[in-house]
Order: structure tokens, then C-alpha cells, then sequence
């Protein structure tokens, strides 16, 4: 599918939209290292959140202090989660697994 051609004032209102989007996800994370978000109170706002739907599970997981690109593998297998996931995409099943393999 090829994309839209867009207007100048199209063009520019998405890169605003994008970089609004990153800014926020940034923010999230950076919340996670401090310790002022919980993985549990992060995915409970998965399904409402576009900002955190949108988010790797594995990016979430890795924000968590103590958290490497090995030790997030491995808990990502624990829990059967495919490293491309999204948080939205979590099913309850893999949503209960996931925070027991980091508990």
C-alpha cells in the first residue's frame, strides 16, 4: 500500500504528533527506572493508554533498574512473550505470567 500524499500542513501536524508520542513514551519509561510506575499499573492501562499500548513489552521490562538486554530475554521467555509484543497485545494469560516471572 503506498502512502498518502500529504500537504505541508499535513506533514507537519504528523511530525508534531510524533514527536508528542515519543516525548510521552520517553516519559514513561524514564518514570519505570525512577521507580514512580509499576509494571503491574502500567499494563492495568494498556487497553486505555495508546502511549503505553503502543509500548514494547520488552522496552517496559528493560526500563525496570537491573534490567539488560540478557535478563529481559530471558523473563520474556519465562513468561512466553515474543520480544516484538506490544503492551496491548498481552494477552491475560501472558499479563499474569509476565508479572510472576518478575516477581
Amino acid at each position: 500500500m503506498a502512502l498518502p500524499n500529504l500537504t505541508p500542513e499535513q506533514r507537519q501536524a504528523a511530525l508534531a504528533k510524533a514527536a508528542e508520542a515519543r516525548q510521552a513514551r520517553t516519559k514513561l519509561l524514564n518514570d519505570i527506572k525512577a521507580g514512580s510506575e509499576t509494571i503491574p499499573a502500567v499494563l492495568s492501562r494498556a487497553k486505555t493508554d495508546a502511549i503505553v499500548g503502543k509500548t514494547k513489552v520488552a522496552q517496559l521490562v528493560k526500563a525496570l533498574p537491573g534490567y539488560g538486554p540478557a535478563k529481559v530475554a530471558a523473563v520474556l521467555e519465562e513468561a512466553g512473550i515474543p520480544a516484538e509484543r506490544r503492551a496491548a497485545g498481552l494477552g491475560d494469560r501472558q499479563r499474569a505470567a509476565l508479572l510472576s516471572a518478575l516477581s
